[in-house]
C-alpha cells in the first residue's frame, strides 16, 4: 500500500485515484511534468486519509470511477461535494466501466475516459482553475 505523506499547502494539487498502478504513475508524471503537485492514492481509502491532512490543500480531484476502497469513486465524489466544496473532482472511466459503477448515481458521471488521455486530464484541470478564477 502507498504511504500518503503530507505536503506543505501548494497551488493546482491534484489528488489522482486509480487502484491502475501503471495508469497512475504514466498520468501523475505527466501532469507533474505539466507543473502540478499530485498525490497518489490507490483507492479511497487512501483518498480519504490525504483528505484528513489539514495541511494538504487539494485543488483537484481525478479518480477511477472503479476505484477500490469502502466507496467508489462516484461516492468519494458525492462526499467532496457534501465536506469539500472548493475541490473539483474529475471522474474517469470506460463507458463501459462508468455504466457498471454508476448504478444509482449517474447524476455524477465521468467526466475523462479511461485509458488516459494525458493531455486532456492536463486540459480539464486547466480549464477547472480558469473558471476557479473567473470566480
Amino acid at each position: 500500500m502507498n504511504e500518503i505523506r503530507p505536503a506543505p499547502a501548494l497551488d493546482d494539487a491534484v489528488l489522482l485515484v486509480d487502484g491502475d498502478i501503471v495508469s497512475r504513475h504514466a498520468i501523475a508524471g505527466y501532469l507533474r511534468h505539466c507543473g502540478y503537485r499530485v498525490v497518489e492514492a490507490f483507492d479511497t481509502n487512501e483518498a480519504m486519509k490525504a483528505l484528513a491532512y489539514p495541511s494538504l490543500v487539494i485543488d483537484v480531484i481525478v479518480c477511477d470511477v472503479g476505484a477500490g476502497g469502502d466507496m467508489s469513486g462516484f461516492e468519494l465524489a458525492c462526499w467532496v461535494r457534501r465536506h469539500r466544496p472548493g475541490i473539483e473532482v474529475r471522474l474517469a472511466a470506460s463507458p463501459e466501466g462508468a455504466a457498471k459503477t454508476a448504478a444509482g448515481l449517474c447524476e455524477i458521471g465521468p467526466h475523462l475516459h479511461r485509458p488516459y488521455e494525458p493531455q486532456s486530464v492536463a486540459d480539464e484541470i486547466r480549464s477547472l482553475r480558469a473558471a476557479r478564477d473567473r470566480a
